[in-house]
């Protein structure tokens, strides 16, 4: 069975960049709800009702569209609130091997932001933002629809495991930022 874990921060320590109000809709309301529904529509797929989060999502594509869906919704949004914290509680760039694959790959940290934030606003429609390390070991920045994520065997085209992702569906941003999901990116 899988469960909604709490966040790793209050509501309020997004502040002012996430609002406390659409933050705690968007965990307690809409992923929330992912993770319900999840449960539900394993009930048809007994083999794979035991499987953790990411080992599930290698295998969701021989499932159905609910498990897909709900699946991805649960797995994004756990990452998603694992990549944000309250300003001053990380280093606010990367470091390390990661920082090198960034200039690696972007030719600098700026650069790669301003991709990331180009695949967050130009997706159409609803889906995500996604930094993947490909199964070749490079970076990628993409964007994928609905909940689909790069972990999905058999769908999308780019696969690996993300690190950094960006719910561009309007229930993340719309309290605060209503149609302004560049601003929203940015912030």
């Amino acid at each position: 069975v899988h469960t909604l874990l709490p966040l790793p921060y209050s509501y309020t320590a997004l502040e002012p960049h996430m609002d406390a109000q659409t933050l705690e809709i968007h965990h307690t309301a809409h992923h929330n709800s992912y993770v319900t529904k999840l449960n539900a529509a394993l009930a048809d797929f007994p083999d794979k009702a035991n499987l953790d989060l990411t080992a599930l999502q290698h295998v969701v594509s021989v499932t159905s569209p609910a498990v897909i869906n709900n699946a991805g919704g649960h797995y994004n949004h756990t990452l998603f609130w694992q990549n944000m914290g309250p300003v001053g509680s990380s280093n606010p760039t990367p470091f390390g091997e990661l920082a090198a694959k960034i200039d690696q790959k972007f030719g600098s940290f700026e650069a790669f932001k301003g991709q990331f934030t180009a695949a967050a606003v130009n997706r159409f429609a609803s889906g995500w933002a996604f930094l993947t390390v490909k199964q070749d070991g490079t970076l990628e920045v993409h964007n994928t629809p609905g909940h689909e994520n790069p972990l999905m065997d058999g769908i999308g085209t780019i696969h690996g495991v993300p690190i950094l992702t960006c719910d561009v569906w309007e229930h993340a941003y719309y309290l605060k930022y209503q149609q302004r999901r560049p601003e929203f990116v940015e912030n």
